[in-house]
């Protein structure tokens, strides 16, 4: 009985909704033939693949590839070097779109702040390839940086030595992303009520006071989802950037999963390897995920939210 009541109020809601229901078709359809159909893939993992055997046709060896990466010499590295990535990157990189977004929020002016946006948005659209020449030229042995350290008598080998490609990987992604990534945090300030601002600024409330009390708890929900998402994808480091800023001579600082696995699977040819290696990476960030959200949940319940 109680079964049928249900079906009943879900054909009844998807009658009432149907124009909603068939919006949502096509992006039903986009994320299974380009997100799970490829899973099939998945399989080349567990094979001794030969693609003129096809993954059908290739033998099954289970969790052969899996073993061999786990007891590998350099998996400590590979691990070491794209968590410290991933963390540090994050730590670093999280409260700067926020920052900016409370800074934009306190100008008066919405002509200068349409500009300073503009400015501050253009670096998201440079190619990840120009960004990475910037760097080179910027940072070399006689770029502008060590001409002006020069002058305190200090030169540094910014491009080889491992000890600085953390610190220019991430700073120079902060420079390009956070604008980009500000624009979530400024359109939820924007639509935060001006008689609250109004009240405070009644009350006696400074800057930092209105900051702490309105536009940080305005923020909270979306700082929460933009954590988990991007905790979420702690492993997940993009191969593109850290292959190109790779040298012969800082590649104990800048091997890491994604750029093993492209080695791996596309120059190597090592097909099954590399889709375990990838497989690994994958599991380790839907475990960091479900983790951190349970996290995130407590802490909320906690407050009574």
């Amino acid at each position: 009985m109680a079964t049928s009541i249900a079906k009943t109020s879900l054909w009844s809601k998807i009658s009432k909704y149907k124009m909603l229901y068939l919006m949502l078709i096509p992006g039903l359809l986009m994320t299974i033939i380009f997100k799970y159909v490829p899973m099939y893939g998945v399989l080349i993992a567990f094979k001794d693949y030969n693609p003129l055997r096809g993954i059908l046709g290739s033998e099954w060896v289970g969790f052969e590839e899996f073993r061999k990466f786990l007891s590998a010499p350099n998996l400590g590295i590979l691990l070491g070097n794209t968590l410290k990535l991933s963390i540090y990157g994050l730590l670093w990189g999280f409260f700067p779109p926020i920052i900016l977004s409370i800074m934009l929020n306190q100008l008066m002016s919405d002509r200068v702040k349409k500009k300073l946006q503009l400015i501050l948005y253009a670096p998201n659209f440079i190619s990840l390839v120009v960004i990475v020449g910037m760097v080179f030229l910027f940072f070399s042995i006689e770029g502008p940086v060590n001409s002006f350290l020069g002058l305190f008598g200090i030169k540094a080998n910014f491009l080889t030595n491992p000890d600085y490609f953390r610190s220019l990987y991430i700073a120079s992604g902060i420079w390009q992303g956070m604008g980009w990534a500000s624009t979530l945090y400024t359109a939820t300030l924007v639509n935060v009520d001006p008689a609250l601002i109004e009240a405070s600024k009644l009350d006696g409330a400074n800057i930092l006071q209105r900051i702490r009390h309105i536009d940080l708890p305005a923020l909270k929900p979306v700082m929460v989802i933009q954590f988990i998402l991007a905790a979420g994808n702690i492993m997940s480091v993009g191969y593109e950037k850290a292959f190109l800023m790779q040298t012969s001579l800082n590649l104990t600082a800048s091997e890491i999963i994604s750029t093993y696995v492209y080695k791996q699977g596309l120059v190597s040819g090592n097909y099954s390897y590399s889709t375990a290696v990838g497989l690994f990476n994958t599991i380790i960030n839907v475990i960091l995920l479900i983790i951190v959200n349970k996290i995130v949940q407590r802490i909320n319940d906690g407050e009574g939210l």
